[in-house]
């Protein structure tokens, strides 16, 4: 994520987050009409997107404390990850395109199932609400805020994204690692 100052007539903005072009362009890419998302954005770069799955990326939504477990196995184990999304309580975790359904089938037929809290599969057929491609930071009443947000935004037309496999393994780690004190479980959600 990149921040920049953003003139307004008359304020100056001195903290935006923003996704970079080629992660815009990327974004733009799942959509059977890139040019009209991109038209969009530039019209509204602070609005949310509603944008389909399978194309470019799936989807994995997750518990957001459980998703931060989660991202932490992630960088920790080397891969590390692609963008990921704050929306609604949830983390959204953008993973290669096809991967959703896998992780579904494998969590479903493993044994260490059960350690893991619900997790959404969001692959071909479904859409998921991205955040704005603008944020203002140090402004509570900014246009944007409350849309969710980027922990991890888009850069780059080729994101790295991760397989079923390894956010299988990353969630069954984080699953089994031992809950920090004053800490709420996060098991069943």
């Amino acid at each position: 994520m990149t921040r920049q100052s953003v003139v307004y007539p008359s304020v100056v903005h001195p903290s935006v987050e923003y996704v970079d072009a080629a992660g815009e362009a990327w974004l733009a890419s799942a959509s059977e009409y890139p040019r009209s998302m991109r038209a969009l954005w530039e019209s509204r770069p602070w609005a949310s997107s509603v944008l389909p799955c399978g194309r470019a990326f799936d989807v994995i939504s997750m518990p957001a404390l459980f998703g931060r477990r989660v991202l932490d196995e992630l960088w920790a184990s080397g891969p590390g990850c692609g963008p990921v999304a704050a929306h609604r309580g949830r983390l959204l975790l953008f993973v290669q395109p096809g991967a959703a359904p896998r992780l579904r089938r494998l969590l479903a037929w493993e044994e260490w199932a059960r350690d893991v809290p619900p997790l959404l599969c969001h692959g071909r057929g479904d859409a998921v609400t991205v955040p704005p491609l603008q944020r203002m930071v140090n402004s509570p009443d900014s246009p944007g805020q409350g849309a969710g947000r980027w922990i991890v935004a888009p850069e780059g037309r080729e994101p790295r994204l991760p397989g079923a496999a390894v956010v299988l393994w990353a969630c069954v780690r984080a699953a089994r690692e031992p809950v920090p004190a004053g800490a709420a479980p996060v098991a069943g959600g």
